[in-house]
Formats: structure tokens, C-alpha cells, sequence
């Protein structure tokens, strides 16, 4: 009895796993984003690309993908369990405190972009309901691409998850309003209401049996030690609210972020997370393969003058009138800049509602291939968009924080880097009413610190004279926090030959690095990490029933040894103290 081994579907499988495990590593070695990896193969081995050369060449076969629709289910199963992992990130308390983002900025940013795309369209010569439907289309954004690229508990990933989560929302009364603009349609408003009112009597159904259902379901699942029934059970539920929602006619997506939601109220959603995110990372890859087959590079280069103009013009438009949107809302300028670039290029939801407008009628055949062309461009260069966002951004931030030069006339001691040793040296120098200013060439920590009143500056303290633009001739002392072993080297030995009497303290690593800043001409070098062990080893040995006497009587002799070691290592006169007595050893 013989088998066939080879089919279609298999050789498609075996193209997605190639691409995966070769291609998208060879991307990462160059420090590529694999979602550029991933539209680039979509891009090869699709049928404007390899495949169209398979009649010639049969054996291209077993490296192109024979059946680009059948992927369709897969590439959207990837935005479902995206948008099921952003709902496992919430939690129902903080997407309430967001709700003002959501439909305020939200709001506003996809009324003001598909109002002024539109604006611009007619001007063009579209009629003004398709002008209208491709201004709506081309507003949305990305939620597969700019979710995957921000990380939404930053200010940048929180505007951004604000505006995508308003745009799937607006997804399902957007169609509706292109099918109530057709030409040939009725009044829609009846259908409309009554899909509305099925999705919140859904949704609700979805709270209510979730709260009581899932914890018992992952309970069980949990108590098999089976990470397969784990997997099964966080499967079985994301698809379930998926195709409640979807059957109502609201998006599948939402009743995904509806379930993460539910599973991120349990103490079974880290282990939910991690278990889904494989499936998460190949499935949103599928997506992005068949972003980059819908590319016809023919069809582009015969008409790349046009398509070209039209992906940056909506590019630019999107990304100001976002980026001005967030500014007049409160954000700050480098957030209100990222923000705008990453979230200017249109998206998967873009292709939904021009598929929308085409049945509808609102707009030409030709005219709805060219825009789709320039979507998939558009979302091509999205990770290109996000770097650039992210440069402007700290090149505006910097700009500000070099503006807000503190006064540095008194006396005062400088902290050199500014992360959380930094600010706790600020604080304490506060505390005791000692002056201080900071100084890091991190624009994101300097604007922060700003913000909550500590007084600090944007500059590089390697730069001949950053430090002594601060007063370092006349400082109280110099603290240097970062955690740059060899940077903190070099800076205490240039300083010890400018300033011979001045205080040097220096955050170490080990007690070898402590040496090698003693030798460098450090005041004080603080090993953190040799005290963080030694209370830890205190910690547990008193737990283990140790007596407190041996206990702090080891300490002692560990603390000796290590002072003995940096004494020798550093070529000191005496041994250096590591840390001040604390009350237990004095009542020792």
C-alpha cells in the first residue's frame, strides 16, 4: 500500500516552517524586524513572485506557496490571537481608565484622518461617497503590525492601543455605512441597530459566563499537569468568543480581546500567555506572508509614479494630523511625533472596508487594486516608519530636555546616569537638603525625571565638556550610577587627573570591577551586587533555623574576605569599607 506524501497544503506547511526557521533567524542575525522578514517571503515565493515563473520552471513548486487562499483562515486566526494576547495584557479595571483614550483620541483620530483623506480624494476627482469610503479605509491602522512593534505600557504603546482598539470597534457601523451609501441600498439603519444590539447581549452573555465559567475550566485543565489540555482549553475558549462575535456580525476580534480579558482577571493568565504565544508568533507570520503576496511588483513598477505619491501622501497626512491630535490632547512632543509616524500607514482593517466599498459599488475595480497596492506598500514599511518615529522622537525630546537647563550656580554634587540607582541618589541627596543635578543621554529618563521635579539635564557625560559645563570643578562630589563598567572606568580616571581632591563615588558590579576603579582613582566603589547576596544568603540561613550569632558572624568574615580581595586587586593602603553597619550588627 503506497502513500502520497506530497500535496499542496504539505508544501505550503513545509514553505511557512522553511521560512520560519531560516529565513526569519537570517533577518534577526542583521538585526532585521522578522515582520519585514516575513512580508519579504510572502513576497518571494508568492504569485507575483517565484510563482510566476512555475509553469516554467516546475520545480519552484516545492518553494512557493500553491494555495494563497487557503491561508486566509490562518492569516486571520494570527490577528485573533493578537488581539487575544492584548487582552491577557489588560485587565478590565485599566481598559476602563482608558476609556476616555479610547473614544476620545480614538475617536477623534479616525473621524479627523478619514475626514481629511476624503477631502483630499474628492479634490482628486473621486466622487464624494467614494471619496468617502477611501478616506475611512485608508484612517485605519494596523493592530497586527503597530501592537507587534509598541510595547503598549509605554506612552507611545498606549496611545497607539487607544486609537486601534476605537478602529475595531468602528469596524463593524464603518461596513454598514458604506452599504447604506450604495447606490442600489435601502436604509440600513434597522440592520445596523439590530447587529448592534445582538453584539452587546453577546458580549454581556461573554462577561457573564466567563466570570463563572473560566475559572473552574482552567482549574481543572491545570490540576491534569497536562500542557496540552492547558493549550486546548486557552484555544477552546479564544475561538468560542470569536465565533460568538463574529455571528452576530461584530468583528472575531473582538470577542478574542473580550476573552484575554477574562483569562487576565484569572491566576491562570501568565501561564495562558505563555503557552499561546508560539501559536501567536507563527499564525501572525502567516498574516504577514500573505500581506506580501498581495504585492504585484509588476503591477507597482508600471505604475509606480502614482502609487508612490499616494502611499506618501497618506502617510504624511495620517502622521500629522495624529501627531497634532495627540499634542492638543496633552502628550508630550516625542510621543505625540512616534505615535503618529508608527500609526500613519493603513492596514489589514484597510483591506476589510475597500473589499467593503468594492461590493457597495462606491468605488471602480481599478481603482479599489490601486489602493490596495498601496496599502500593502504602506504596511510594508511600517517597521521602517516605527524607526524613524523612534529617532524623531528622541531627537525632539532632546531638543527639550537641552532647553531645560537647571541652574547649577551652587554648590552641588552630579550624579553621572540617571535609571533607578540614579533617582534613588537624587532622592536621598534631597532628603538631607544636599543640591544635585543629573545628567544621562537618555532623553526619555531626562524628560521623565524633569517631569516629576528632579533637576536634570540631557548631555553625555563622556563628551570633554559635559561635565565640566556642570561645575564639576567646583562639585561637591561625583556619583556615577550607569551600569557601564568600562564607560565609569575610563570617566574616574580622566576626572582623578583634572580633579585630584574631589570625590569619586562609583557603582561597581563585582568586587573585581570595585578594584579596577580603586585602581582608576575611585573614592568609593560600591559592589551592589555582593551586598544584595550577602543579605540574601542572611535571609535564608535565618530561615533555615541558622542562629542569628553564626549567621552575622559569617556575614562578617565574607565581607572581610572580599574587602581583603579588592584591597589586593586595587592596590590599596587599607581595606575599603563596602557598607555602613546596620542596627542588627550593631546589637549583635
Amino acid at each position: 500500500m503506497s502513500v502520497e506524501l506530497y500535496t499542496p497544503s504539505l508544501s505550503d506547511a513545509l514553505v511557512i516552517l522553511g521560512a520560519a526557521g531560516i529565513v526569519i533567524p537570517l533577518f534577526a542575525r542583521f538585526r532585521i524586524t522578522p515582520i519585514i522578514g516575513f512580508i519579504f517571503v510572502g513576497l518571494l515565493v508568492g504569485p507575483y513572485g517565484l510563482g510566476a515563473h512555475v509553469p516554467e520552471f516546475p520545480w519552484l513548486v516545492h518553494v512557493t506557496i500553491t494555495d494563497p487562499q487557503g491561508l486566509g483562515p490562518f492569516a486571520e486566526f494570527g490577528i485573533i490571537l493578537l488581539l487575544f494576547t492584548i487582552g491577557l495584557e489588560l485587565s478590565f479595571n485599566r481598559l476602563w481608565q482608558m476609556r476616555k483614550q479610547v473614544f476620545g483620541v480614538g475617536a477623534l483620530e479616525l473621524i479627523v484622518c478619514g475626514v481629511a483623506l476624503a477631502i483630499g480624494l474628492f479634490l482628486t476627482g473621486e466622487s464624494p461617497t467614494g471619496a468617502l469610503a477611501l478616506g475611512l479605509a485608508l484612517a485605519m491602522s494596523s493592530t497586527a503590525l503597530v501592537l507587534k512593534i509598541a510595547d503598549s505600557g509605554t506612552p507611545v504603546g498606549k496611545a497607539a492601543l487607544a486609537m486601534l482598539l476605537f478602529e475595531d470597534i468602528a469596524l463593524v457601523p464603518i461596513i454598514f455605512l458604506l452599504g447604506a451609501l450604495a447606490p442600489a441600498a435601502g436604509s440600513d439603519l434597522g440592520d445596523l441597530l439590530h447587529t448592534l444590539l445582538l453584539g452587546l447581549l453577546v458580549i454581556l452573555g461573554l462577561l457573564v459566563f466567563g466570570r463563572f465559567l473560566l475559572p473552574p475550566l482552567f482549574a481543572q485543565a491545570a490540576r491534569t499537569k497536562s500542557p496540552e489540555v492547558f493549550l486546548a482549553a486557552s484555544l477552546l475558549v479564544v475561538i468560542v468568543a470569536a465565533l460568538a462575535t463574529a455571528g452576530v456580525g461584530l468583528s472575531p476580534i473582538v470577542g478574542a480581546l473580550i476573552a484575554g480579558l477574562l483569562i487576565a482577571e484569572t491566576e491562570y493568565h501568565t501561564e495562558v500567555e505563555a503557552i499561546t504565544a508560539p501559536f501567536q508568533g507563527l499564525a501572525l507570520g502567516i498574516f504577514l506572508i500573505t500581506i506580501g503576496m498581495s504585492i504585484d511588483l509588476k503591477a507597482v513598477w508600471d505604475d509606480l509614479g502614482p502609487i508612490l505619491l499616494a502611499t506618501a501622501a497618506v502617510l504624511l497626512l495620517k502622521a500629522i494630523v495624529t501627531a497634532l491630535l495627540l499634542r492638543v490632547m496633552g502628550a508630550q512632543r516625542g510621543t505625540s511625533a512616534e505615535a503618529g509616524i508608527l500609526m500613519s500607514s493603513p492596514s489589514e482593517t484597510t483591506l476589510i472596508v475597500l473589499t467593503a466599498a468594492l461590493s457597495a459599488q462606491l468605488i471602480a475595480p481599478e481603482t479599489g487594486r490601486f489602493w490596495q497596492t498601496v496599502t500593502a506598500l504602506g504596511m510594508m514599511v511600517t517597521p521602517l516608519l516605527a524607526l524613524a518615529g523612534r529617532r524623531l522622537a528622541r531627537s525632539v525630546d532632546r531638543g527639550a530636555a537641552a532647553m531645560q537647563q537647571p541652574d547649577v550656580a551652587e554648590r552641588h554634587a552630579i550624579i553621572v546616569g540617571f535609571g533607578r540607582v540614579g533617582r534613588l541618589v537624587a532622592d536621598m541627596l534631597a532628603t538631607h537638603k544636599q543640591a544635585y543635578v543629573a545628567i544621562d543621554s537618555d532623553a526619555d529618563l531626562i524628560r521623565d525625571g524633569q517631569r516629576s521635579g528632579y533637576t536634570a539635564i540631557f548631555g553625555d557625560a563622556a563628551r570633554a565638556d559635559a561635565l565640566e559645563r556642570l561645575g564639576a570643578d567646583n562639585a561637591t562630589a561625583i556619583i556615577f550610577t550607569m551600569d557601564e563598567p568600562v564607560a565609569v572606568q575610563r570617566l574616574i580616571k580622566k576626572l582623578r587627573g583634572l580633579y585630584p581632591d574631589l570625590p569619586l563615588i562609583a557603582r561597581a558590579r563585582d568586587a573585581s570591577h570595585a578594584a579596577q576603579l580603586y585602581r582608576a582613582g575611585a573614592t568609593h566603589a560600591v559592589p551592589e551586587t555582593l551586598e544584595a547576596s550577602l543579605q540574601l544568603s542572611e535571609a535564608v540561613l535565618v530561615d533555615l533555623g541558622v542562629a542569628m550569632g553564626p549567621v552575622i558572624a559569617s556575614i562578617h568574615e565574607k565581607r572581610d574576605e572580599l574587602r581583603a580581595q579588592i584591597m589586593e586587586e586595587g592596590e590599596l593602603e587599607e581595606k575599603p569599607k563596602l557598607k555602613s553597619t546596620s542596627l542588627s550588627e550593631r546589637l549583635a
